[in-house]
């Protein structure tokens, strides 16, 4: 039996609750939820997106410190660059999609399509380039949306996730 894209995000969400802490280095409070950062050998190994009711988690070295203030930073002004030491990750495709993702202003939206035709591909593999993004924010994932809408966000069609897309969509846009 198929379920919803809502159900999928709610499972999502419980599953990201329940190990909520497990690995995190801090978890954050942003305008838009919680939001966790991991590190491994001195660098950020990923940024994620928690859901609602997540508790917070104090950062607990001098990096994770520097990420949340970087991360807090940035929602005081979406045009600050990040300087923060990134985990190698990602094919050499979606390093090349991420790349090109870092590069939209704030403010400024891209379609799928619109990437895929700069990078030679589809916007099918854009989407999925996206939605392995392992530091939103960072790279700017949700400055990519669909032709006909906002897309989805993070491999979720609706729910708090596509909320937070929403929201940082409108808070670029205010400054």
């Amino acid at each position: 039996m198929a379920r919803s894209a809502a159900e999928a995000d709610t499972r999502r969400g419980e599953t990201a609750l329940a190990h909520a802490g497990a690995g995190f280095a801090a978890i954050i409070a942003l305008p838009f939820g919680p939001f966790g950062i991991r590190t491994a050998d001195a660098r950020l190994s990923e940024l994620v997106f928690l859901p609602p009711g997540t508790p917070l988690r104090a950062p607990v070295d001098a990096l994770a410190r520097g990420a949340a203030e970087a991360l807090l930073a940035w929602v005081d002004d979406p045009a600050r660059r990040f300087t923060l030491p990134l985990a190698d990750s990602g094919t050499p495709f979606q390093r090349r999609v991420w790349a090109a993702i870092s590069a939209i202003p704030p403010g400024r939206t891209e379609t799928y399509g619109e990437l895929a035709r700069a990078l030679g591909s589809a916007a099918r593999a854009v989407g999925q380039a996206c939605g392995a993004n392992p530091f939103p924010l960072v790279v700017p994932c949700h400055r990519v949306t669909a032709a006909t809408g906002i897309g989805g966000f993070a491999n979720a069609r609706d729910g708090w996730l596509l909320e937070a897309k929403r929201w940082l969509l409108a808070h670029e846009a205010r400054r």
